[in-house]
């Protein structure tokens, strides 16, 4: 019955993965393929960032393909045209010389499988710095290295240059289960061993099925993004190197190369609920990397970690506190105290700096130094200049503590317990003296003492805190449930409908991000507002399943991703995830009052 299940899944991502936009990868690999989207040839880019070569934030993103111009051809080196399928793990090329297919075979490996009894290969340019033609195939060196080979004889191994790069055409006569290999890496032998393909195949099918079916099931109707959604927790997963010491996922592999810090917790929701260790390590690929003073950094890759940026101006960065909710999170999936008991420090150090770094005044209330440590780089909420005091950080440092009240309770250190809950208490009754503003009833953001004149979901965060009176938490619950701010047929719109800085294509600055929502429903839930929390869920799950990709951010006006958005983003996956999981378990509960019900009838 499980490998039904896996294969439903496979089936149902059938030609969902549109190569020309979203790369194919696997698990841990650094390798992704793209399909050029005018022609039949394939480019493979690197995720990585090389930043000792390429100094600068976003660089990576401007280089250019590793390997590029790739394609299949015939005996006579005339390119073939094909049409493309796609799986989780594999790619399908019709030709006219019948199927060629493609796998990834290890992390550095790409296995291309040849029709039998023919003559055909690959032909593909590359600048490397050395190469040479080996008996079976070729070795070319750079920054990182490529070699190809096979398990056929080679009809024709050629490397011409051309153009401050190489051309290589490789033609092997196919005989049975014919594999070319294409290795992409650091310390590559020239003798690569070439199983044949159908076992290399047999090898990726396995580990997509094991993949699919460790997932919870949920409702028939979520099934096709479910499937989606978790061949993105998987595929945006890279390998430990450098500073990244634990398998971990990259937001994206195209756009975002690295661990971020709020990301990471927020991709746990998903992983939880299928592998508890590859949830932990999330979180400790970045409190493996606290600075002496208690900060994690903003993000994690390879070559180092990013604690401080120039742009704006420089200032130290991080992302906002989740990571102790997250780590509760896993707490009440798995009941594992050995890893509260390990992360528990570092995150009472943490809930240390923000207070000890980021309160200038010393009025109690946290302040933002930098825009990019809020996680909403370009909200209008830091338009008029920095630090700025805002109600989001304030009350996730109040969740916070919160959840390492929780923490130190389930560790037996009831006094630490009680001492976190007295500190989230005065942080609440702080932020009501200090930012609520009763004229227009929301929680201001300040900058040198002063209200900001933005009106944003992030106004209405203390909700979250479950510790408002009556009085307060129903005048925030207007402006959420107001169709011309916050609420309608898409939910929730980043800065409020009705504000002259609302911009519903652009970033923070009006769009929908579902990891928002989440903390609202997370917030509707602790306020006991269940059936409004139900209706933000399923409108969550409404939007993400209006498309066939999973997307950074949504048009709250059309419900459409802006073409600036990432594909294949991290944590609307883990999201989505997670809230068809709580969705399909709510209706299974139904069912079963109701079978209850009929049972006492």
């Amino acid at each position: 019955m499980s490998n039904q299940k896996a294969q439903t899944y496979i089936e149902l991502m059938r030609d969902q993965i549109d190569i020309t936009r979203v790369p194919f990868s696997d698990r841990g690999s650094r390798l992704m393929i793209i399909k050029d989207p005018s022609k039949d040839l394939l480019l493979v880019r690197l995720a990585e960032r090389l930043t000792s070569l390429q100094p600068g934030l976003d660089t990576y993103r401007k280089r250019p393909p590793f390997i590029q111009e790739l394609c299949l051809i015939d005996e006579d080196g005339i390119p073939l045209e094909w049409q493309l399928e796609t799986y989780p793990h594999l790619l399908v090329f019709h030709t006219r010389l019948g199927e060629f297919k493609l796998v990834f075979h290890g992390n550095q490996m790409i296995a291309f499988g040849l029709p039998d009894k023919i003559s055909a290969g690959l032909r593909f340019y590359v600048e490397p710095q050395f190469w040479q033609a080996t008996e079976h195939g070729g070795m070319l060196k750079a920054v990182r290295n490529a070699a190809y080979v096979s398990n056929a004889d080679p009809v024709q191994n050629q490397i011409t240059p051309e153009e401050g790069g190489y051309r290589v055409q490789f033609i092997v006569e196919a005989r049975t289960d014919t594999t070319i290999l294409l290795a992409i890496g650091d310390n590559l032998s020239s003798d690569i061993p070439v199983p044949p393909f159908n076992s290399i195949y047999a090898g990726a099918e396995k580990r997509w099925h094991d993949w699919f079916n460790s997932v919870p099931p949920v409702d028939e109707r979520y099934r096709k993004t479910y499937a989606y959604a978790w061949w993105v927790m998987a595929n945006n997963l890279i390998s430990p190197r450098g500073s990244i010491t634990y398998e971990a996922m990259t937001p994206s592999k195209l756009n975002y190369v690295g661990l971020w810090l709020w990301d990471s917790a927020l991709h746990t929701l998903a992983y939880r609920h299928v592998d508890p260790e590859l949830a932990y390590n999330q979180l400790r690929a970045m409190t493996v990397c606290q600075l002496p003073d208690g900060m994690l950094p903003d993000a994690v890759y390879d070559e180092g970690i990013i604690s401080t940026i120039e742009h704006p101006f420089t200032a130290e960065v991080t992302k906002p506190p989740i990571m102790a909710w997250a780590a509760l999170k896993l707490y009440e999936k798995t009941g594992d105290l050995g890893f509260l008991e390990e992360i528990y420090v570092s995150l009472v150090r943490w809930n240390a700096w923000w207070f000890s770094m980021n309160d200038d005044d010393l009025d109690g209330v946290v302040q933002y130094n930098h825009p990019y440590s809020s996680g909403l780089d370009d909200s209008p909420l830091w338009d008029y200049g920095m630090p700025v005091e805002s109600p989001d950080l304030n009350t996730y440092l109040c969740v916070q503590m919160g959840s390492l009240a929780e923490m130190a309770e389930a560790l037996g250190m009831d006094a630490e317990g009680a001492m976190w809950r007295r500190r989230a208490a005065a942080m609440v009754r702080n932020m009501i003296d200090k930012m609520w503003d009763n004229e227009t009833g929301v929680f201001r953001a300040l900058h040198e003492k002063q209200p900001l004149p933005v009106i944003t979901p992030f106004n209405l965060f203390p909700l979250w805190t479950g510790q408002l009176p009556d009085d307060i938490k129903g005048r925030l619950l207007e402006h959420l449930t107001n169709p011309g701010e916050f609420w309608g047929e898409f939910v929730i719109p980043t800065v409020a409908r009705n504000d002259q800085h609302y911009d519903p294509h652009t970033m923070w600055r009006g769009p929908i991000w579902v990891n928002i929502n989440y903390f609202f429903i997370e917030a509707l839930r602790q306020i006991s507002e269940e059936e409004l929390a139900n209706e933000l869920r399923e409108k969550t799950l409404e939007l993400v399943m209006r498309h066939n990709g999973i997307y950074e951010y949504y048009n709250a006006e059309t419900g459409s991703p802006p073409e600036t958005a990432a594909y294949t983003f991290g944590w609307t996956a883990a999201v989505f995830i997670d809230l068809a999981i709580q969705a399909s378990q709510s209706v299974q509960t139904g069912k079963a009052a109701d079978s209850e019900e009929i049972d006492d009838g």
